[in-house]
C-alpha cells in the first residue's frame, strides 16, 4: 500500500509514520509537510534512509505541487496536516481556515480525481464543543465549536462527509482526545509543563486550572488510525479516547510530583477566550467494532513522556530556538 501522510512531520504525524514503518515494513509512505514552526525533519531523522519513505515539502493548499504524488498512484491518504494551536487560532483564523479547511478540500479533490481508496481525516474533540460536569461526546454528538481551530477542523470535517455523499469517496474521521507523548511540539500543556519544571521556571496555568480533557497517549492514537485506516467502514466516523480524565491542574501536579518539584512554580495568567470547560469521549464504537484499547494507561503514559524529555532535551532546545529565529 502506498499511503500519503500530510503533517507528518508534526508532533501526532511523525509518531504515526515511525509506527507504520515498524509495523508495516512493506508499506511505503509518503510524507508531504511544509514544516511551519510545529513541524520539524528532525523528528523523523531515523526513518529517512529507509527505502519505504519519502519526505515532499509542500502545503496542503499547493494541487500543483501535490498533483504529481497523485499521479504516481495513492492507495490512501491520512491527512494530519493542520494548524492545531488553540491560541494561535485567536490571533490568525483565516490561517486557520486557509490550512485546515481550504487544504482539506485540495487533498479531496486530487483523492477524487485520482481514485485514491481511502482517505482519513485525522480530527479532534474540540469540534463537538464543550461539555459540563457529566457526559461524553458520541460520533452523534453535534458540532458545536468554540474557537476558530475547532471551527476551522469542523468545517474540513463536513467537507469529507460531503465528499462521501455527493462523489462517493472512500472516507473516515478520527476524532481523538488530547494527545501527550515524544515530539510534542513544547508551546503544548504537558511538553511545557515538563520543560518549565525541568529548569524550575514559572508553570502557567489557564484561570482556575480545573478545565477537564481526557489524556491520551500517542501511540495509542497511532494504532487507532491504523486500525480505522484499514477496517475502518466507509462513511463512518471514530471516535478515539484514552478514558483518562483529568484537569489541568492534576496532570502539573503528576509532573511535579515525578519530578520531585515543588507546586510553588504554578502561576494561574488570565484565561485565554472561548476556553471550553471539559471534552471527554465516548470511544464504545471503535472498542467494539474494530477492536481497539489503549495500552497506556495515564501514570505510565505520563513517565515515560516525561522521560523522553528528559532524555531529548537538546531536541525541545532547537525547536525552541527555532521558534525563537522565526519571530513566533
Amino acid at each position: 500500500m502506498k499511503i500519503v501522510v500530510t503533517g507528518g512531520a508534526g508532533f501526532i504525524g511523525s509518531n504515526f509514520i515511525r509506527y507504520m514503518l515498524s509495523q508495516h515494513p512493506n508499506d511505503e509512505f509518503i510524507n508531504v509537510d511544509k514544516l511551519t514552526y510545529a513541524g520539524n525533519s528532525e523528528n523523523l531523522s531515523e526513518v529517512r534512509t529507509n527505502p519505504k519513505y519519502r519526505f515532499v515539502k509542500a502545503d496542503i493548499r499547493d494541487r500543483a505541487a501535490l498533483e504529481p504524488l497523485f499521479k504516481e498512484g495513492v492507495d490512501a491518504v491520512v491527512n494530519f496536516a493542520a494548524e492545531s494551536h488553540v491560541d494561535r487560532s485567536i490571533l490568525q483564523p483565516e490561517l486557520f481556515v486557509l490550512t485546515n479547511a481550504a487544504g482539506t478540500q485540495t487533498l479531496l479533490d486530487l483523492s477524487r480525481q485520482y481514485g485514491v481508496g481511502k482517505f482519513v481525516q485525522v480530527s479532534t474533540d474540540e469540534v463537538y464543543g464543550t461539555l459540563g460536569a457529566t457526559g461524553l461526546f458520541t460520533e452523534e454528538s453535534p458540532l458545536q465549536p468554540n474557537s476558530p481551530y475547532s471551527a476551522s477542523k469542523a468545517g474540513a470535517d463536513l467537507l469529507v462527509r460531503a465528499y462521501y455523499e455527493t462523489f462517493g469517496l472512500p472516507i473516515n474521521i478520527t476524532r481523538c482526545s488530547n494527545n501527550y507523548g515524544p515530539y510534542q511540539y513544547p508551546e503544548k500543556l504537558i511538553p511545557l509543563i515538563i520543560y518549565n519544571a525541568l529548569h524550575n521556571k514559572p508553570l502557567p496555568v489557564y484561570g482556575d486550572g480545573l478545565n477537564v480533557r481526557d489524556w491520551l497517549y500517542v501511540e495509542d492514537h497511532c494504532r487507532a488510525v491504523d486500525l480505522v485506516l484499514r477496517q475502518g467502514v466507509d462513511g463512518e466516523i471514530y471516535n478515539i479516547g484514552g478514558h483518562n480524565e483529568r484537569n489541568n491542574l492534576q496532570v502539573i501536579r503528576t509532573i511535579l510530583s515525578e519530578l520531585n518539584k515543588p507546586e510553588t512554580l504554578i502561576r494561574h495568567i488570565q484565561d485565554r477566550p472561548g476556553h471550553d470547560r471539559r471534552y471527554a469521549i465516548n470511544a464504545d464504537k471503535i472498542r467494539k467494532e474494530l477492536g481497539w484499547a489503549p495500552q497506556y494507561h495515564y501514570e505510565s503514559g505520563i513517565r515515560e513522556t516525561i522521560r523522553w524529555y528528559q532524555e531529548n532535551m537538546a531536541w525541545v532546545e532547537q525547536v525552541l530556538e527555532k521558534s525563537a529565529n522565526s519571530g513566533l
